[in-house]
């Protein structure tokens, strides 16, 4: 008896990993994310080749034992020493998705997808469909449909630097107001200098659904009294 892999299989298998890979980064490049199709593939081929060769290895392993059972006690084979290595690679590629700017965070759910996906080539590479199909309907959904399923406000505050107190701080109200927009917190402070006075307020607020703060901060800017606008986290 002899174990190995056909090559309809192997061949079955890279194109199985390609074709899941590239509708997860479709996703993402129809998102306009750092990583899109040509990436996701990559890795996941990538990860199902290494897992090929573990697998081969393997065999190879039990093909020599059993034509020589005397070497069969100095024989070894891990299964999961190349597999470890890519799970434990893939962070670095993921780390270079990510981008931090202006204290926000970029970047996070690409390089998840990307570990996603080489976790999902190397299930693939060993012949664990049972695993591996599944795992790549559920990434799939998650990447496409979570965000029409659960809708998560961000708590976050609006910080507005502005002139002329009085006329302005009635204009954010009354915007506030008209918009259905609840105030849960405000903090107030005043820059003086010989050449004018800077109010900064930071609000926090709590957007209807049907809001974002892109709106808001596009219809607040176009005061002639504001200065600067921009959401800062809690």
């Amino acid at each position: 008896m002899h174990y190995s892999l056909s090559l309809i299989e192997i061949i079955g298998r890279l194109l199985l990993a390609t074709l899941i890979a590239g509708v997860i980064g479709y996703d993402r490049e129809h998102k306009n994310r750092p990583a899109g199709i040509k990436t996701h593939v990559l890795v996941c081929l990538g990860a199902c080749i290494i897992a090929l060769m573990q697998k081969e290895i393997g065999f190879n392993a039990l093909n020599t034992a059993l034509a020589a059972p005397k070497l069969s006690g100095v024989l070894r084979a891990d299964d999961a020493r190349l597999i470890a290595q890519v799970v434990s690679g893939i962070g670095f590629l993921g780390a270079g998705t990510i981008i931090v700017q202006h204290r926000t965070v970029r970047g996070l759910t690409t390089a998840a997808s990307l570990w996603a996906v080489a976790a999902i080539g190397l299930a693939i590479g060993m012949g664990n469909y049972d695993i591996a199909l599944p795992g790549s309907v559920l990434v799939i959904l998650v990447l496409v449909f979570a965000n029409n399923l659960i809708h998560v406000h961000a708590m976050k505050r609006l910080q507005i630097q502005y002139h002329h107190r009085v006329e302005t701080k009635e204009f954010i109200q009354s915007y506030f107001d008209a918009h259905h927009i609840e105030v849960t917190d405000v903090n107030f402070q005043v820059t003086q200098s010989d050449a004018d006075t800077i109010y900064t307020n930071i609000y926090e607020i709590e957007l209807p659904k049907d809001m974002n703060y892109a709106d808001i901060i596009e219809d607040i800017s176009m005061n002639r009294n504001i200065m600067r606008i921009q959401t800062v986290s809690v």
